[in-house]
């Protein structure tokens, strides 16, 4: 495949089903095993001869900015909206970015996958078709979250289902925001105008019968809610998804991945958890199926499980199915009675 095709990747979301992670840190800098998803976004684009790539930036976008303007893996272009228009219309004001002659990829910044991201650019190239979608089988009982698409015979799009009940979905495919588009794309969205591919764009095409697809087999996932985020993580140390990532570490109980944390030789490991850098987990502390980032301080004898949390928090009281944003000290309240905790800022 030419090295020669662009990539976006849709990066203005503001990411409230991962509230509370996301009041400080923007979706696409979320950490999976300890690394931001546009790590693994840019590196799965480089390694299929993606040179160039352009994000449309708007919540917490500095931080994306100050990232990636001198990253080693990508040439990465941005630009910054204002006000947010829509799927459809992010990708318009990027328009300049794209070579008129040439088709492009579209990829969603919380979106996890080993799709074959150079097959669907060659189904696309052969269909003549104006945008082509990886759409990926899942089972019926899921549909009624996702978006279905329905097929001819041909792979061309007929019809799409907003989230249907499972008794009225007519498909198990579902789309995955991954998107590949002719530069005839930008004829169907119009400048300066709030516009969304499902419900302006999509349905013009589907009368033209200008839209294929392409089968997503592998590993796919949209992190855009807490249990996502939190069932990514257990499939990569299930070996479903793939990508570079620290060592994983077994234990007579689990797994864990960390960076350079200090971790106390007594603390047990239950399940599969990650550890951020710059940690510090104190004596006889029990860790079990739990997410923990960056420069976080963990007392003893404490038990975190099935847990959330984000950089600079300070632990002092067991964790137990807890999601907590950045900068938080966790501790018991000791002037209430029970099994009462606290949040202090």
């Amino acid at each position: 495949m030419s090295n020669s095709i662009k990539a976006m990747i849709m990066s203005a979301g503001v990411g409230s089903r991962l509230d509370p992670l996301t009041k400080a840190v923007p979706k696409p800098l979320v950490p999976v095993a300890n690394r931001p998803v546009m790590d693994i976004l840019f590196e799965s684009l480089k390694n299929i001869g993606v040179n160039d790539v352009i994000c449309n930036t708007y919540y917490l976008a500095e931080q994306i900015i100050k990232r990636y303007e001198n990253n080693q893996i990508i040439n990465f272009n941005y630009i910054i909206e204002n006000n947010l228009s829509g799927t459809a219309g992010g990708v318009k004001k990027c328009c300049h970015f794209f070579d008129k002659d040439k088709s492009f990829l579209v990829l969603s910044a919380d979106g996890l996958t080993n799709a074959d991201l150079k097959k669907g650019i060659e189904i696309h190239k052969n269909s003549n078709a104006i945008a082509t979608i990886g759409i990926k089988a899942i089972p019926k009982e899921e549909v009624s979250h996702f978006g279905v698409v329905v097929t001819d015979n041909n792979g061309f799009i007929t019809e799409f289902q907003e989230k249907p009940y499972v008794e009225d979905a007519k498909s198990n495919f579902i789309n995955t925001g991954i998107y590949i588009f002719d530069y005839k794309i930008f004829d169907y969205i119009p400048e300066n105008t709030f516009y969304d591919f499902a419900k302006n764009v999509f349905p013009k095409l589907l009368a033209e019968n200008a839209i294929n697809t392409f089968p997503v087999n592998e590993y796919w996932s949209d992190i855009g809610t807490l249990d996502q985020y939190k069932q990514a993580t257990q499939d990569l140390f299930n070996g479903y998804c793939r990508f570079n990532h620290d060592k994983i570490i077994y234990t007579s109980q689990g797994a864990y991945i960390s960076g350079d944390s200090t971790i106390a030789e007594s603390v047990k490991f239950i399940g599969n958890s990650t550890i951020g850098n710059n940690t510090i987990i104190g004596e006889n502390t029990i860790i079990e199926n739990s997410i923990i980032w960056d420069n976080v301080e963990i007392g003893s004898n404490l038990h975190i499980k099935g847990s959330i949390i984000a950089s600079n928090c300070i632990i002092k009281s067991d964790l137990i199915s807890q999601i907590l944003g950045m900068n938080e000290i966790y501790e018991l309240d000791t002037l209430k009675s029970g099994d009462l905790y606290t949040r202090l800022h």
